[in-house]
């Protein structure tokens, strides 16, 4: 954690609380602060700053000077749309996603996930996930996640309305590169919404209809990635713009 993010609940006009097992764990065993020591907080949907350490319990530590200053970072004018992968590897990529900036994100079925990633727990703990990325990104404001479970009926009446740049479709089978993608209109930028499968990509069906929508599909390179890989690839062009 390179923040301690709070609910807006845990504030009053001069103080604070920490109530959040795996926070009062991480202050005491990870940074084994002490009463009278600073941390970097920060409140949901709200500024970031430091805060001094009252009291220290096992339930709660309590927090005095509380300094809140200095605004979360923008968002990326990014959604991804991502098909819903396998539930031990949703955690990490709604972590990095978060961390990363992401605005928007679309979990979506595709023909190859699995009917049974719907059922998944991991599903409920999405809000959990949220909370571990902002604080590894010191950020504060959570991305909207939406669930779309129909594809061709989201890609049909809903995906194109999402565009407010242009939109790619990530496709290690493509001729066109992302680089050259870019190098085609320079002037427009990087794309405002950006798909990626699970693992093994998007069927033919689900590219040529993305297609229709305006996606153009490109590789990122010759090897095919896991989808954890393909997403920090990718979402790396943004931080680097």
């Amino acid at each position: 954690m390179n923040c301690l993010l709070l609910p807006i609940e845990n504030f009053s006009s001069d103080a604070a609380y920490i109530d959040e097992l795996s926070q009062i764990n991480h202050v005491n065993k990870v940074l084994t602060a002490k009463v009278g020591d600073m941390l970097k907080i920060g409140q949901m949907g709200g500024y970031l700053g430091t805060a001094v350490i009252e009291s220290i319990r096992s339930d709660a530590i309590e927090l005095r000077d509380i300094q809140l200053t200095t605004a979360p970072p923008p968002k990326l004018d990014l959604t991804v749309v991502l098909a819903l992968p396998r539930p031990k590897v949703l955690r990490r990529l709604i972590m990095d996603m978060t961390a990363l900036g992401v605005r928007d994100i679309i979990l979506i079925n595709s023909y190859r996930t699995q009917k049974s990633y719907w059922q998944s727990p991991m599903l409920e703990r999405l809000d959990e996930f949220v909370l571990e990325g902002l604080q590894q990104g010191v950020d504060t404001i959570a991305p909207r996640i939406t669930l779309q479970k129909r594809f061709k009926p989201f890609v049909e009446d809903e995906l194109a309305g999402l565009v407010t740049n242009r939109a790619i479709v990530a496709h290690p089978y493509s001729e066109l590169s992302f680089t050259q993608y870019l190098q085609q209109q320079p002037s427009l930028g990087l794309p405002s919404l950006v798909c990626i499968g699970s693992e093994g990509g998007w069927i033919d069906y689900e590219i040529a209809l993305l297609a229709t929508q305006g996606c153009a599909a490109v590789t990122i390179g010759s090897r095919i990635l896991r989808t954890e890989a393909a997403v920090n690839v990718i979402l790396g062009q943004w931080l680097l713009s």
